[in-house]
Formats: C-alpha cells, structure tokens, sequence
C-alpha cells in the first residue's frame, strides 16, 4: 500500500505564513494545571473557584470578587441584584463590547445609547448626562480596547444625580488611571474571561465591587442548591445557576499569577508597532487620555483617514486577507442591530461613534506577533489604502 507524502512540513510553513488577528497566551502550567483538577473529583464550583476570586480580588484592591460564567451574566446578575428591569433605563454605550450591553435588555431594562469620544472611543460624561431622565438607574460605562473612561466626571455624575456607576473592564485589564487599576471605579465592575480578552479561561467572567450586600446578593442568585433537588422550598429569588467550574478558575488563576508575563510581551508588540508606524504618512502616536496611566488594549486599533468610507475600509481588510493577515473592524454599534433599531435606536443619535465604526481597523496583537511579523502588517497595510485610492492617510 502506497502512504500518501508527508507534506506537514510544507502545511506548517503555509500555517506559519498566517497570521491571526487573536491567540490566547497558554502556557505549560495552565496544560498542567488542566490536568491537576481533571483527575481531582471537582470540576464543578469549588476551592479552585474561591481561590480565584480571592486573588482577584486582592490584586485589584476590592473586597469581594464573585466568579461567574459570562460577563453577559456578570452584568445581568448585577442589575437584578440592584433592581433594575422594565421601565428602568440605563445608559451606556454603543460601542465596544457588545455581550455586557445586551445584558441591558435580558434583564427588561431600556439601554439608551450614549455617544462616545473620538479618540479615547469612551462615553462621553457631557452627553451621558443629557441623557438623563427621571427612568434613569445606573451608567453602564467601558474602558473600551485597554483606554479607561473619564472616571473622575462619570463618578461625580452618578454622585449628582444618584445613579449607580457600573464599570466594565473586559477590554482593558491590567490598564490604569490615575495610578488606580481599571475596575476600582464602578460601584461594581464586570469582566468577561474570553477571547479576544487578554486574561483568557475560554468562558468566564468576574463582578468586583466593596460593597458587601450586593456580593451577598450576587452569590445567592449565581448559586447551584443539590439540596433543593429533593425538597418543595421554593425561594423567592430564583438564581441563575452561572457559577464558574472549578476548571473555568484554575485556568483563570495561572493566568492571573502570569498576567505581568503577558502583558510585557504584549507590550513589547505594540512598540514594534509604534516603531513601524513612525514613517506611515499622517499617523498620530497612540492616543493616550488625560489620567491614562497604563493601557492595555485588546488589538492594535488604528483609524483611517476621513477619506475611507466603510466600503474603503472593507477592501483593505480584503487585501490584508489577500496576504494572509487577519484583520476586522472593531465591531458595529448596538443601534445597528436589528433588536434595537426595532425599539427606536438610531445612528443619528450618535455621530461620533458612527464616524469611528466606519473607520476603526483592528490589526493582530498577541505574543506570538514578532517585529518582523508587525513591519509585514505595516508595509501590506500601507500598500492596501493605496490601493483603495485613498492614498496613505490613517490615523491612530
């Protein structure tokens, strides 16, 4: 019988040529630990998931931290736990990570859209506060691709006019302001654990806040009772079984006690970025906002010039793919989507976001990335917005 060739060698080459736009930072210890707790009797909730809140907890400075299995569910669970539901509103925005503003709707509430910063891609606080209504209950505000929000103002608003100051940091951990670690700031913050977010257990989220009832609250309604199964006590609150495995939070841990690890090398890419981006026509230097300490984004997001239109920005992605570069948009804004736009949402309500949706472009930023890999992307993405027409103007 004759064997077919073995042409792996020339697979790998061609599987070495692509680069992707995301790839989780494993390593052998996260393998191992896996491996600990497959064989350990407890895949469930247990040890490993209390151990992991601790920690994350004590390495952001907040009292408690409850683990969960979604930052979806991290942030419905926190508006039941205040609630919030039909004929409330919250605020936030239309942009950024659109699994924790969905939660919005799940729990019966009314997301009103607010629109954001050019640059900084944040809500903005002056427009965030003519949005208010007598319905309003909370602020839903992201530190949106590793930049954190204007805290100080957003914090001083929901003082003002007595509304609870919800963070998510799904984007931005690690990052800080003002020498505080995005998720001090909220009344709670959110984080969801999956990709393209830097610290990655597959699924997972976590709440934080100081607050001490509202922790209890949020671990009743995450909670899984076996001795109920058996029994006719029905609670008045039915929880959402959401807690996170035993699994979910080992992996989490070692990626918490390597986060400095992964950080560092990620930063290390984003320099060989800055470095080719240096001689790219009418590039700007990564935008860095006023308390902006540390930030830690997602992916390498750049901006197209004002003569890219969204249909421009698709060829270049087009011809990024062409040479075997992944590269996307940075995400459509929620008032595109069909549910929304149903219940009133308009684009005309936030111009700015419209103007960054159709221009955003994000570029691979991950470990595996090297300085040769980063000048490649540079030199395709330069050739790729000639080739539109539109010249070479792009703007961080």
């Amino acid at each position: 019988m004759t064997m077919p060739p073995d042409n792996s060698a020339e697979d790998d080459a061609e599987l070495g040529d692509y680069i992707p736009l995301i790839d989780p930072d494993i390593s052998e210890a996260e393998v191992a630990v896996l491996g600990r707790i497959l064989t350990s009797g407890s895949l469930s909730d247990g040890r490993m998931t209390e151990g992991f809140e601790n920690a994350f907890a004590a390495w952001l400075g907040r009292a408690h931290a409850v683990a969960v299995s979604s930052g979806t569910i991290a942030t419905l669970m926190v508006l039941k736990a205040y609630g919030i539901g039909p004929g409330d509103e919250v605020l936030c925005s239309p942009f950024g990570w659109h699994q924790v503003q969905h939660a919005i709707a799940l729990a019966g509430a009314e997301p009103v859209f607010v629109d954001i910063d050019y640059w900084q891609h944040t809500i903005n606080p002056a427009k965030a506060e003519a949005k208010i209504t007598p319905r309003t209950k909370a602020i839903l505000a992201g530190n949106v691709n590793g930049h954190p929000a204007h805290w100080d103002e957003l914090r001083a608003l929901a003082a003002d006019k007595g509304l609870i100051l919800i963070e998510d940091s799904t984007e931005a951990i690690g990052s800080s302001y003002k020498g505080k670690m995005v998720g001090s700031f909220g009344d709670c913050a959110v984080f969801d654990f999956s990709e393209p977010g830097v610290l990655v257990t597959g699924e997972g989220g976590m709440i934080v806040t100081d607050d001490r009832n509202l922790a209890h609250q949020l671990r009743y309604l995450r909670r899984r009772e076996m001795e109920h199964r058996n029994t006719v006590v029905i609670t008045r609150t039915i929880p959402f079984q959401a807690g996170m495995s035993n699994l979910t939070a080992a992996l989490g841990l070692v990626q918490l006690k390597r986060l400095p690890e992964i950080l560092a090398k990620r930063r290390e890419v984003v320099a060989h970025y800055e470095a080719a981006m240096a001689s790219f026509e009418g590039i700007k230097p990564p935008y860095k906002g006023p308390g902006a300490d540390d930030v830690h984004p997602m992916v390498y997001a750049v901006h197209l010039g004002t003569r890219f239109t969204a249909s421009g920005r698709k060829a270049v992605l087009e011809d990024l793919a062409t040479h075997e570069v992944e590269a996307s948009d940075y995400g459509q804004a929620l008032y595109t989507q069909q549910y929304y736009q149903e219940r009133g949402a308009s684009r005309a309500d936030c111009p700015v976001c419209q103007k960054t949706v159709d221009r955003v472009l994000a570029l691979p930023l991950h470990h595996k990335v090297t300085a040769d890999e980063v000048q490649f992307i540079v030199d395709t993405l330069k050739d790729a917005t000639v080739n539109t027409g539109a010249g070479a103007a792009i703007y961080l």
